[in-house]
């Protein structure tokens, strides 16, 4: 009797156990697909050397976008791109100093980008005395008289948070706002900021991103150089010079460029007859920042989190929807040129590849590799940042099937002073109201350096997070209902 009883609980247990693996397996059935190696071999290939670190509107990035294209087509997706291809291409267009620029100071001239830098284009012809102002702190801005005048200005610290990623690319952004700004809305001719401590320790790093200008797409607010007057930045053993007034002479010329970018986009059909003309949207980017400045000897910015680390998680979720479709369809679109301006995904949403009211919802990904494995973050979770509570509530079930993240919700919060939610490619879909999420695994001391590289990558983070950006589009692309919106969404900043 007794040994029977063992075997109805055993048979009981079993059973239960199955219904349990085939309830979690048919669930998300491509899960078993994601595997850590095949994540590792992709992403060693593309944040190798051989792709130079894919800045955009080079051909290291169009190489790089090749060979997306050729996993994709491995891979199985359909071409959603021009011409029967992957790649939909645009136009990216660029403001940068023209070298034979000339500026003089006193008599002398000056070396571009060594003596003195253009941090603020303009085409201008400069030839006055320089009134200096002096330290920034003593300022009476309200009796201050700089109408049609070219000033110098110290640069200064204080009341700067400097306690932010990439303090060094920011400083001279964060100066501007606080002095330069009212100095061009007094009138302004010209300004020049003396590099205080800070500025000089940040000269390298800020000089790379004044030689490379300015980009946006045909119609953006940088297409055509829109700025009235030119911003410099001189070293500090300029200071006695300007002290006395010296007189400056530049002849400051722009020139504008055209390069080519491009997305890299591909789809799976759903399954159902009806719901396989709405789409589910993983978004990621493949550009990264070229070569650049040298970092302890190595000039490389390689982009492994930042972004190869997505870029093959949607390969991982490709492989298990090709294998396991949904109801809806997926549509994988990885963006050219996010880090000049989000240029990818706003040329995307304006020129949309499926009509932008059946896409039901996009999972965005920017760097999901690296930190401790037991925390994450979602980006656009709470309000304001939150338009569709629907889909939120997907990614946490998700994050309780799967990986069980500690998540991190300060990020999501107006009040951070990162501002991260409006700097990745969801961006531009959620503005238009489309349900959108951004998954990142948060920030860290090889951002934007040549040590973000595949080898610093955690990869069994890397794993968890491409769980379960899959097992939330799964849940998107086969629910019954769509992601409702949030009514009377206003995204605010």
């Amino acid at each position: 009797m007794v040994n029977k009883l063992i075997g109805i609980l055993f048979l009981i247990f079993s059973t239960s156990t199955i219904d349990a693996q085939t309830k979690s397996s048919s669930s998300a059935p491509g899960l078993s697909t994601i595997k850590e190696a095949e994540l590792k071999s992709d992403l060693y290939a593309l944040a190798d050397a051989h792709f130079r670190g894919r800045s955009a509107g080079t051909l290291d990035e169009l190489k790089a976008s090749m060979w997306i294209g050729e996993k994709y087509r491995k891979l199985g997706l359909i071409p959603m791109g021009d011409d029967g291809t992957y790649f939909q291409f645009f136009t990216m267009e660029r403001n940068v100093i023209d070298e034979k620029t000339k500026i003089t100071l006193a008599g002398q001239k000056l070396s571009l980008w060594n003596d003195i830098a253009i941090s603020q284009m303009a085409n201008a012809t400069l030839n006055d005395s320089v009134l200096y102002l002096g330290n920034p702190e003593l300022l009476d801005t309200n009796r201050l008289t700089v109408k049609n005048k070219i000033v110098a200005i110290m640069a200064s610290p204080k009341g700067i948070n400097m306690d932010v990623s990439l303090p060094t690319w920011r400083y001279s952004r964060s100066i501007m706002v606080k002095y330069g700004n009212m100095l061009v809305r007094r009138g302004a001719k010209a300004i020049i900021f003396i590099a205080d401590e800070v500025g000089e320790f940040c000269w390298n790093d800020a000089n790379e991103n004044f030689k490379r200008g300015t980009y946006d797409i045909e119609g953006g607010p940088n297409s055509k150089l829109t700025t009235t007057i030119p911003v410099f930045w001189v070293h500090q053993n300029m200071n006695a010079t300007l002290m006395k007034g010296a007189l400056i002479k530049a002849s400051i010329i722009i020139q504008h460029y055209d390069y080519p970018s491009v997305n890299i986009i591909g789809k799976i059909e759903g399954t159902d007859p009806k719901l396989k003309d709405e789409y589910l949207l993983y978004s990621g980017h493949q550009d990264a920042h070229g070569v650049r400045n040298a970092i302890n000897q190595d000039s490389i910015y390689y982009g492994a989190d930042d972004n190869g680390s997505v870029d093959v998680a949607m390969f991982a979720a490709a492989k298990a929807f090709k294998k396991y479709p949904s109801k809806r369809s997926v549509l994988f679109v990885i963006q050219g040129a996010e880090e000049r301006g989000l240029l990818g995904s706003r040329w995307h949403v304006a020129h949309p590849v499926v009509p932008l009211n059946q896409i039901v919802a996009v999972l965005n990904g920017d760097m999901i590799g690296r930190n401790n494995s037991d925390s994450a973050a979602i980006l656009g979770a709470q309000p304001p940042h939150r338009n569709s509570l629907d889909l939120v509530e997907m990614a946490l079930a998700a994050n309780q099937e799967g990986p069980k993240f500690k998540l991190d919700t300060t990020y999501d919060k107006v009040t951070h002073v990162e501002g991260w939610y409006f700097r990745s490619d969801h961006l531009p879909y959620a503005r238009l109201g489309i349900p959108s999420l951004m998954y990142t695994s948060l920030l860290h001391a090889d951002y934007h350096t040549p040590s973000d590289n595949a080898e610093n990558i955690n990869y069994p983070k890397l794993k968890k997070m491409a769980d379960w950006m899959y097992l939330t589009g799964w849940k998107v692309a086969n629910a019954t209902i769509k992601p409702a919106k949030d009514a009377n969404f206003k995204l605010e900043r």
